[in-house]
């Protein structure tokens, strides 16, 4: 066992209260393994609402935060830690936040120069009513991750997804509504600023939902991916732009699609706290480069005592 991280209390935030729970208790669990193979001594939280008390009463060195999705990663979670002066991973409140919400995000990334995909936000029973432009188009909750609640409308689809008008409905408001992008699906992550590798996505069920991103065998990644020279070259530039203009630190991943057909390239959103699962991507490009999951897991606990002097977030 290695004594890295010997003498440090970690306390790994899983589970939380978003949609996408399940695959951070799996992210958390293996990230918590991960510490306790390192030295670190560490407390497994499930992160609910009273998470400021439980932390008060812990008194953790760091955190580490493996909680995905709302609440978690949109800076709601961030700023209760700023709160009590807890370092902790992944990226700070503005960062967080930003890159949540996908019609922001766009717009910040197209003014650094990255190619994104058309389309904007629509009110979801605007959009359950008629075809708010031409199919085949992709429909997806302004501020979720894991591909929770997309849709695919696909040419000649008499009418839009009618789930976005059920009561049932709860994942905003507003809809991210942008046209559809045949081709390539493509996964960058970025770690201390640094693109690693580019990964092609081959999905088992045609489409990259939240089973073939997370159940064993949904799909099939390709690392480094067979791609033209200057295709790799400019994802692996798109991803650290993106990475930059969004204020990020720590490790992200990039999604982005290829159209080999037409050679267009564009960015569709950049994830703050990527899956740590054991289908994951960033874990996956790391290794591939040689760094093992447990160096990945202690770089990231290491990253947050290193932003400043107090071991703060700068």
């Amino acid at each position: 066992m290695s004594a890295r991280l010997a003498g440090h209390h970690v306390a790994v935030l899983m589970g939380g209260l978003s949609p996408e729970r399940e695959v951070s208790l799996v992210s958390g669990a293996a990230c918590a393994d991960a510490l306790e193979r390192s030295g670190a001594r560490v407390s497994r939280i499930d992160a609910g609402r009273d998470i400021a008390q439980v932390l008060t009463a812990l008194k953790p060195d760091v955190v580490f935060n493996a909680l995905h999705g709302a609440w978690g990663e949109d800076g709601c979670v961030q700023g209760v830690l700023e709160t009590l002066a807890l370092p902790y991973t992944h990226c700070g409140v503005l960062a967080s936040a930003l890159a949540m919400d996908k019609a922001k995000a766009k717009a910040v990334l197209a003014a650094a120069g990255v190619a994104v995909p058309g389309g904007g936000l629509f009110n979801r029973f605007e959009a359950a009513r008629d075809h708010v432009m031409p199919p085949p188009y992709v429909v997806k909750p302004n501020a979720q991750g894991s591909s929770v609640g997309v849709f695919l409308v696909f040419e000649g689809a008499n009418s839009p997804p009618q789930e976005l008008a059920a009561p049932t409905w709860d994942l905003g408001e507003e809809v991210m509504i942008e046209p559809y992008i045949p081709g390539r699906e493509l996964a960058v992550a970025v770690m201390d600023g640094k693109a690693l590798t580019v990964t092609d996505i081959v999905p088992r069920t045609g489409f990259y939902d939240y089973d073939a991103k997370y159940a064993e065998g949904g799909s099939v990644h390709v690392v480094p991916a067979d791609l033209p020279p200057k295709v790799t070259a400019e994802a692996l530039r798109m991803a650290e732009v993106a990475h930059a203009a969004l204020g990020c630190r720590g490790v992200t991943r990039s999604d982005l699609r290829y159209d080999d057909v037409n050679d267009v390239l564009v960015l569709l959103e950049v994830n703050t706290q990527p899956g740590m699962t054991p289908t994951s991507l960033a874990p996956e490009q790391a290794a591939h480069l040689g760094i093992g999951f447990d160096d990945l897991v202690c770089w990231m606990v290491e990253d947050a005592y290193g932003r400043d002097g107090e071991g703060r977030l700068a």
